[in-house]
């Protein structure tokens, strides 16, 4: 493996489940004795991986005075301890939660709390937002629901980490687990329904990504490469698609793991594999339509045309949507680990490690627009509205315009 920790969103490797931490993030390279250093020693409750890259990012071309990104309001919600977190959206508030365990509902105009809930546990993930119910999970696996104004509904455990937010699925919470495991709870009082489990490789990335659903189906990526389909209501696997094979003669060259979330768009489901490709599958088959090499720790955006995606070294590429044909490559962001694309009014928007979001062009890649946050890594964006929600690794919550 030449480069074998682009951006690895943990910086361990855990003994318990044998997995590559991914709950926070560095996009510098790390080298190959450090991470085999580690894996020599699983006995350990964690192992630092050794060595860093003095490279550092070229500086950024200025962009035209478009005005396409703009700061609505800021507010901060306490840090996220080395964790990924994800907003969540309900009735015209945004509820964002840390690592100290406090959970905020603001409001999505002006940005005021309307209500805060103090969970005295330490969260990991994000929030789930269904009618009526809140729901976070903490580091140790306790899930948690409330009822909009903070009151305790209930409180269920599964067992094992959760990176990931909860999601409401109709009358079920839906929790994937940080060995992959996914639990379908009930919402009213948090009993456990069904657990799907699938047989996973013996060094796997353990991401915040959860699972996606539509009509009745969960989509959910997986180590070696697999994006797999399952029954909502009682949890049966419908298919399997591998959009790329592990390969490697080590354990650390075979991680080969989709990493973000599948981006579901009419009969496509499209997602990017850690050291593999990127590419779509269709939705009632799970036959590949296409892939390509393409290496990403992160997720993809698709619009009508194109699927969008940023590679591992912070190059984004616009990809045909119909056979995965480049149709442009920018380059400009390189080694600022621009994440996961969104799509938001058109735009192209990306956060990255220096707390800066980027708006481009979908048509050719050009940069029409960038906003400073407070300086640390965006670890989450969202499209919310008109507009976009950035959780950086501080704390800060950014509410933003995009023209």
């Amino acid at each position: 493996m030449t480069k074998p920790a682009e951006r690895f969103l943990g910086n361990y490797i855990s003994a318990r489940a044998g997995v590559i931490d991914t709950g926070a993030t560095t996009s510098t390279w790390r080298v190959a004795a450090g991470l085999i250093a580690c894996a020599l020693f699983l006995t350990l409750p964690g192992c630092a991986w050794f060595g860093s890259s003095d490279k550092k990012p070229p500086a950024l071309p200025a962009v035209p005075a478009t005005n396409a990104a703009s700061l609505v309001w800021t507010s901060s919600v306490g840090k996220s301890g080395g964790y990924l977190f994800v907003p969540g959206f309900g009735d015209k508030l945004v509820y964002v939660a840390s690592n100290g365990g406090d959970v905020y509902a603001l409001a999505e105009e002006g940005g005021r709390t309307v209500t805060r809930i103090e969970t005295k546990v330490r969260l990991a993930g994000g929030v789930g937002v269904g009618e009526n119910l809140v729901v976070v999970a903490s580091v140790k696996g306790d899930v948690l629901a409330f009822d909009a104004a903070g009151r305790s509904l209930w409180k269920a455990s599964v067992a094992g980490d959760v990176l990931a937010a909860p999601a409401v699925v109709g009358d079920k919470v839906i929790v994937r687990t940080a060995d992959g495991r996914i639990f379908a709870l009930n919402r009213i009082d948090g009993k456990r329904q069904w657990v799907f489990q699938r047989a996973t490789p013996a060094l796997t990335l353990r991401t915040n990504a959860g699972v996606v659903s539509n009509r009745g189906t969960l989509y959910a990526g997986y180590p070696g490469g697999k994006v797999v389909a399952i029954e909502v209501e009682g949890g049966k696997p419908i298919w399997e698609a591998t959009i790329s094979l592990a390969r490697g003669a080590t354990e650390l060259e075979r991680v080969a793991d989709v990493a973000g979330a599948p981006v579901l768009d009419d009969s496509r489901v499209c997602a990017a594999v850690y050291q593999g490709r990127t590419g779509c599958v269709e939705t009632l088959s799970g036959n590949v339509l296409w892939s390509r090499e393409i290496s990403s720790p992160d997720g993809v955006a698709v619009d009508a045309k194109n699927v969008y995606v940023a590679d591992t070294g912070g190059n984004v590429f616009a990809l045909d949507k119909t056979n995965g044909a480049t149709l442009w490559k920018l380059e400009k962001l390189v080694l600022r680990d621009p994440g996961t694309p969104i799509l938001v009014n058109g735009k192209l928007v990306v956060g990255d490690k220096d707390g800066l979001i980027h708006v481009m062009s979908p048509e050719n890649g050009d940069l029409i627009g960038r906003l400073s946050t407070d300086g640390s890594r965006i670890i989450s964006l969202l499209k919310n509205g008109d507009g976009a929600v950035a959780q950086t690794d501080k704390g800060g919550v950014f509410a933003i315009n995009v023209k």
